[in-house]
């Protein structure tokens, strides 16, 4: 199959090194490069989520532990309401 490729001048470098040292053609090269990066993509694992430690909190859900004081100062003032 003929097609055009537009390629990136750092590409195009590192090619163009890879040709020379294996003593490639371009077609040789960018068909090597093909079958590598797409054996690459197909056979590498699914990555999976980050799971980081869970600890015990002795605080209910909801409660958030930066905000104590200000939920000391609304039960100060609830319990002074008459």
């Amino acid at each position: 199959m003929r097609t055009t490729l537009s390629i990136d001048d750092d590409l195009a470098q590192s090619i163009e090194h890879l040709r020379s040292r294996k003593n490639l053609s371009f077609r040789e090269a960018i068909n090597q490069l093909l079958r590598i990066g797409l054996q690459t993509t197909e056979s590498a694992p699914m990555s999976r989520p980050y799971s980081g430690p869970v600890f015990d909190s002795e605080l209910m859900p909801g409660i958030d532990p930066r905000r104590l004081n200000q939920l000391a100062d609304e039960l100060e003032v609830e319990a002074h309401r008459p």
